[in-house]
């Protein structure tokens, strides 16, 4: 910034004024003295290396992350990459892609988070802004004094007016990286929003896909149980008609309503999760809870494919969008240490003024109403070491926490596929093993059913076949749930789904691999 060049007796008539230039050079070697003699933290050296700047140069800390995955070896495990952007295609369900898609867009959670980054754009700016002259500001006033004449040292003049104009100018210089570092903090903190952003994204699809899958397995349950209830009906009428008969005794017709009772009281638990999962979508979708059946209808559990791409352990530090948060965390706090350092050492500064000041409005603008000053300055907190070293520690010890925050991230996010990664194959052994029993209770049914009919067994037979097969479908059907939701929790803890932001109105077609089953969301990169 140029300022008039002035002193009392007027102008100088060329260059700065000799004082000035004398105190702006001397600045430097102030600077170089106080790192010598202040006992600073950053070593003369290390300060010129930096580009000037006090504090730890940010490097990013190692993670304790596995080699490989502990079922890498099962055939359903893929350590392959692959484009986790719209992973819940694979489900190959309309209704499902829909309400991906609605929730993103509505969901408020989900836009809070993009208002933070709007407001970490701004603070950045803001920090960017401090490299400038951080006071810039025009003055104008008016002032009428009245002077007491009752005072020894009256003035001869008892009433007048001042006016005045001018602009005012400060400038800090940044010569321990105080404002630099703090734009370093700012833009750590800015990416950690965007990097927020993405982890509410990725925990919004996975929770809607949840809740999706959750209701459909309600819903299969609740038709189970309804054909169940149809079928004890019928071996009631059964029992009736063969105690009237006088073929057996009232036990029988006694045995079956209790059992098709216990059947009827699974119908009202399974229509209060279909309520209850339809409600926690709503919530997702950003809208207030109401009826869902009418736009999902009904619909099969979507089924898995029989494959989980999961890539490499390592690919966790970059996909992950709460490991990447944590370590930008991680960065702004060093920046922060560089600021708390700074206090230890003189601020040095450039300001000044000019304007014009004049007893009548009408002689405010003349040449000779004209003043100011310009020159530089420094201020040192020389007596307060104490405090500001504890604080330098402070900002130390928390960024030492936020480094072990981010490797026990990285740990957790490990876990999380790995656990992920065990429920989805003992899951589907599971299911393997209630498809053969529920195809067992069903025959057993039949038989039990048949031979009581024709008086080879008792009534008793048919009443436990019965209770065993509702037990074995809802069962199955929860099972066939679980495998879908782990597939989801599974892409979920890989970090998958953020990418969508990048081509958010363009949904993959599913990639057909081997003999027709869908194994993996489209490879085709964006």
């Amino acid at each position: 910034m140029d300022l008039p060049q002035f002193r009392a007796d007027g102008p100088y008539r060329g260059g700065k004024p000799q004082r000035v230039r004398r105190a702006r050079s001397s600045i430097a070697c102030l600077a170089f003295a106080t790192l010598l003699c202040a006992g600073c933290t950053t070593p003369l050296t290390q300060w010129a290396h930096q580009h000037f700047k006090v504090g730890p140069d940010y490097c990013p800390p190692a993670a304790p992350i596995s080699d490989a995955w502990i079922d890498a070896d099962d055939p359903d495990v893929v350590s392959e990459a692959t484009d986790y952007g719209y992973w819940w295609a694979v489900f190959n369900d309309p209704v499902l892609n829909e309400l991906q898609e609605t929730a993103r867009r509505q969901n408020l959670p989900l836009r809070a988070a993009g208002a933070r980054i709007v407001e970490a754009r701004a603070r950045l700016a803001i920090a960017r802004g401090s490299l400038f002259p951080q006071l810039q500001e025009a003055f104008g006033e008016y002032r009428r004094t009245q002077v007491s004449q009752t005072t020894v040292n009256r003035l001869p003049t008892v009433a007048f007016d001042t006016w005045d104009a001018g602009f005012d100018a400060s400038w800090e210089l940044d010569i321990w990286g105080r404002f630099r570092r703090n734009i370093e903090s700012a833009e750590a903190t800015l990416d950690a929003q965007v990097d927020d952003r993405d982890d509410v994204l990725v925990i919004l699809q996975g929770e809607v896909a949840a809740a999706y899958i959750q209701m459909r397995a309600f819903q299969k349950r609740l038709r189970l149980a309804e054909n169940n209830v149809a079928l004890q009906e019928k071996t009631l009428e059964l029992a009736d008609i063969r105690f009237r008969r006088g073929a057996v005794t009232e036990l029988d017709p006694a045995q079956a309503k209790e059992n098709l009772a216990s059947t009827q009281a699974l119908i009202p638990p399974l229509q209060t999760g279909i309520r209850q999962t339809q409600n926690a979508l709503c919530i997702l979708l950003g809208t207030p809870p109401h009826d869902l059946n009418e736009m999902l209808g009904p619909g099969p559990i979507p089924e898995s494919p029989p494959e989980a791409i999961v890539g490499i352990p390592a690919d966790l530090l970059r996909r992950r969008p709460d490991v990447r948060r944590a370590e930008r965390l991680a960065a702004a706090q060093s920046a922060q240490i560089g600021i708390a350092e700074s206090d230890l050492y003189p601020r040095f500064a450039i300001t000044g003024f000019v304007g014009y000041q004049a007893s009548d409005l009408s002689d405010l603008f003349q040449t000779n109403s004209f003043n100011g000053s310009v020159g530089p300055g420094f201020q040192w907190n020389i007596l307060n070491y104490g405090r500001i070293r504890n604080n330098v520690r402070g900002e130390e010890a928390r960024c030492c926490e936020l480094v072990f925050n981010y490797q026990n991230t990285v740990l957790e996010a490990n876990r999380e596929v790995e656990d992920a990664i065990d429920a989805f194959l003992r899951e589907k052994q599971r299911v393997t093993s209630l498809e053969n029993s529920v195809e067992s209770a069903q025959r057993a049914v039949e038989l039990a059913t048949i031979q009581y009919r024709d008086g080879a067994v008792d009534f008793q037979r048919v009443v436990d076949m019965e209770r065993i097969l509702v037990l074995r479908q809802d069962s199955l059907a929860e099972s066939r749930g679980i495998v879908a939701t782990s597939f989801v929790s599974i892409y979920k803890a890989l970090g998958g789904g953020w990418q969508t932001r990048f081509a958010p109105q363009r949904l993959p077609s599913v990639e057909v691999i081997g003999e027709g089953d869908p194994t993996t969301v489209s490879r085709r990169r964006r």
